[in-house]
């Protein structure tokens, strides 16, 4: 037996207990016991105060949540995690190509997975097309745990599509593609957080993960701004290439989302979905 063939076998029998069915189940609980905690937080002791409030934006930012749970599971069942079992079982991918360990296979797959979505998430920024989809995120007016869940449902299976692209070409596991989807469901939830940490420990925590003082420049008005700090897990992709920004030039009075889109109709879920479509006014 070759030694990629000897690597293949490995590998599908340490994922054999793994299924999308499986992912999709670690996923949900994870997800919803972090917001229900990072939500009771933001109750007692939030960052700021929200310019909306939570119950007319939280109806339509639940809603897409909910809308694009249902067009994934519709349109593309097995998501990322399929993908990465059928590359394990055929043999697809760099990873398996070179004959990685399974343990070094899964920490390089969780690093590039994250490098990916810091590229696609600059990217989204860049191109003006992409950007009317993703503006749909950056257009609440506040910021906190639901808006960590605020995308469109085309920015969802775009995403999709390019993280099943790499997966493949990569040949990442399964199981590290299973931790990188849970990494980032919770850093998207606790980065957008209306939360603080205390003064002592952000600083250097944000040289960790993305913190939620390090992620609030990226959704101000000024459009520089907004052009920076783009990572959801890993904050060193920014540094490492130039977005990094430290703080709101406005500081503590920093005006959440964009300049457009502001009116209290366009927190509504139909106008959410549909606003790629539209002008602003």
């Amino acid at each position: 037996m070759s030694e990629r063939a000897s690597c293949v076998t490995k590998w599908a029998s340490k994922e054999r207990i793994l299924s999308p069915q499986l992912e999709i189940a670690i996923r949900a609980g994870t997800a919803a016991a972090l917001f229900a905690a990072l939500a009771l937080w933001e109750a007692r002791l939030p960052r700021r105060r929200l310019v909306a409030g939570r119950r007319g934006r939280w109806f339509g930012n639940l809603g897409i949540l909910g809308v694009d749970l249902v067009t994934v599971r519709l349109l593309v069942p097995t998501a990322a995690v399929g993908a990465a079992l059928v590359a394990a079982r055929n043999g697809w991918g760099l990873l398996a190509l070179l004959n990685v360990p399974f343990w070094a296979a899964v920490v390089s797959s969780v690093v590039v997975l994250d490098l990916v979505i810091w590229a696609q998430h600059y990217v989204f920024h860049r191109v003006p097309l992409l950007w009317r989809i993703h503006r749909v995120h950056h257009a609440d007016v506040d910021i906190d745990v639901s808006t960590g869940l605020r995308f469109h449902p085309l920015e969802i299976l775009l995403s999709l599509a390019i993280k099943m692209g790499a997966v493949i070409a990569l040949g990442a596991p399964a199981v590290a593609v299973v931790i990188f989807e849970v990494l980032l469901n919770a850093t998207s939830m606790f980065n957008h957080s209306n939360i603080a940490l205390p003064t002592w420990i952000e600083p250097a925590a944000r040289w960790l993960i993305v913190t939620p003082q390090m992620h609030e420049v990226h959704h101000s008005a000024e459009r520089a701004e907004t052009d920076s700090n783009f990572g959801f897990n890993l904050p060193w992709w920014d540094r490492l290439f130039g977005t990094y920004r430290a703080t709101p030039a406005a500081g503590d009075k920093v005006v959440i989302g964009l300049p457009v889109f502001r009116d209290a109709a366009e927190r509504r879920l139909l106008r959410l979905l549909t606003q790629p479509f539209r002008a602003p006014r």
